[in-house]
């Protein structure tokens, strides 16, 4: 038997695009003290002091503040940690993620 070649025709996929970035919003309220707000920046956005003492003062100025621009599962992960480490600490800090 003959051995036959046969000519295979690989696809391109021509539409790939970079995924959804969303941003992450953290909103001003009359309990959560300004220290704890800046420890959450630090420890949760890995932001400056000089940049999350100045995000914190934007965010109490204005009601709200972007304060990272991420992929949403990595927004989502980042919103929740701040979110738990708040209800331990008995803040109702809120953030939030939209798209971006």
């Amino acid at each position: 038997m003959a051995k036959q070649q046969e000519a295979i025709r690989e696809r391109v996929r021509t539409n790939l695009h970079e995924p959804r970035k969303y941003k992450v919003l953290i909103h001003n309220d009359d309990f959560t003290t300004m220290d704890f707000v800046v420890m959450i920046l630090k420890v949760v956005f890995f932001k400056s002091d000089a940049e999350a003492e100045s995000l914190m003062l934007a965010v109490h100025r204005s009601d709200k503040a972007v304060v990272g621009v991420y992929s949403y599962d990595v927004a989502m992960s980042k919103v929740g940690k701040a979110t738990v480490m708040a209800r331990q600490a008995g803040y109702p800090l809120r953030l939030t993620c939209q798209p971006g």
